[in-house]
């Protein structure tokens, strides 16, 4: 891993992550957590300001970049969760089967290198009746847009630590062997279309 990588990428990803529109969109999706929580890509913990302490009883931060961890340390500190660290990638979750009541998956499944294994692992350790919530952005509807997705993809994912600009998210989860209990999609202000297209909602095993 060069200097690139190691120091500058995760202060990119924490501050293009952290925009205000970014933000809201989180909002969305991270308070519905309830009970035992799975956080698949913790990152530098963006989403804890939107947990609702009174509801988690404890949360599973899955986060295999030490840099990312060092950077979520001061939020970490003064979320008051009980959390613990996980730093295995997403397609190997080190928890049991059926021991956690809930997924939160917030701008991960874009970068996740095996996704069909990360979908799996999560359906693995959801317990009957469990959730996932998710927030993703993919690949978007307008065919103008999807071509720049397609010519920008490989490139944006050097730069961007392996995202990739053009993953279906609803038939990725779907496929995954996941029902909808709600789904969202629009594109997002003040963001690029090519990187702007969001898919939010809520999913539990089919």
């Amino acid at each position: 891993m060069g200097p690139y990588q190691r120091y500058l990428l995760p202060r990119l990803i924490q501050c293009a992550c952290g925009s205000r529109v970014i933000d809201r969109q989180r909002h969305k999706v991270v308070p519905q957590a309830q009970g035992e929580v799975l956080e698949i890509g913790f990152g530098s913990g963006l989403n804890l300001p939107h947990y609702r302490r009174e509801q988690v009883s404890r949360l599973w931060a899955l986060e295999p970049s030490a840099e990312m961890r060092a950077l979520a340390a001061p939020r970490v500190a003064a979320a008051g969760l009980d959390l613990r660290w996980l730093d295995l990638p997403g397609e190997a979750v080190p928890l049991p089967d059926h021991s956690v009541d809930c997924v939160v998956m917030t701008y991960t499944l874009c970068t996740v290198v095996d996704a069909m294994a990360a979908l799996a692992q999560i359906k693995r350790v959801l317990r009957p009746g469990g959730r996932l919530l998710f927030c993703e952005h993919g690949a978007a509807p307008d065919a103008e847009v999807r071509r720049w997705q397609d010519r920008l993809d490989r490139l944006w994912g050097r730069l961007a630590g392996g995202c990739h600009l053009n993953r279906e998210i609803k038939p990725l989860i779907a496929a995954g062997g996941f029902r909808f209990d709600e789904l969202q999609s629009r594109y997002l202000p003040k963001t690029p279309r090519f990187a702007g297209f969001n898919t939010w909602g809520c999913a539990q095993p089919a």
